[in-house]
C-alpha cells in the first residue's frame, strides 16, 4: 500500500506532492534513472515546456517498460538548470500525474548537457496485490 504522509506539526506540501510517502507490502520496486529531454532520433527541444513534456514521456516508457503505471511512483526528484523553470516545471508535473502526490525533490543544478534544461528520477513501488490495476 501506498500512502502519502504529512505531518501535522509540519508544513504543509503546496503544488501536488507529498511531504512523505509510506509504502507497505511492497513486492516490486523500480528505480528510473534521470531520464533526459532527447528523443528517439537523439534531438533536444528548445523549449523548456516541450523538454519537460518529453521528460515525463521518456519516464513513462521507462517505467511501463518495468511493468508499472505512472500511479505507481512514489518519489519524483527534478534537477532544473534554473529556478526560473520552477513553476512551469510544477504546472506540467502536476498535469501529467493528473492528481497523484508523491514524495518531490526538486534541485537547482548545472545539468550535464547545456542543452538540457531539466532531467527527471523515480522510483515506483507496487504491492502484489495491485498487480495489473
Amino acid at each position: 500500500m501506498i500512502r502519502a504522509v504529512c505531518a501535522p506539526d509540519g508544513a504543509a506540501p503546496s503544488g501536488g506532492y507529498a511531504q512523505a510517502v509510506r509504502l507497505t507490502g511492497v513486492d516490486e520496486l523500480v528505480l528510473v534513472s534521470g531520464q533526459i529531454p532527447v528523443d528517439e532520433d537523439g534531438l533536444v527541444p528548445d523549449a523548456f515546456a516541450d523538454q519537460c513534456l518529453l521528460v515525463w514521456r521518456n519516464v513513462e516508457a521507462q517505467v511501463r517498460a518495468a511493468g508499472m503505471e505512472l500511479a505507481d511512483i512514489v518519489k519524483v526528484t527534478t534537477f532544473l538548470s534554473d529556478r526560473i523553470y520552477a513553476a512551469e516545471n510544477s504546472a506540467i508535473r502536476q498535469e501529467v500525474l493528473a492528481g497523484l502526490t508523491p514524495a518531490l525533490t526538486i534541485i537547482i543544478a548545472g545539468i550535464y548537457d547545456p542543452a538540457w534544461l531539466l532531467e527527471i528520477e523515480v522510483i515506483a513501488a507496487r504491492s502484489g496485490s495491485e498487480k495489473g490495476k
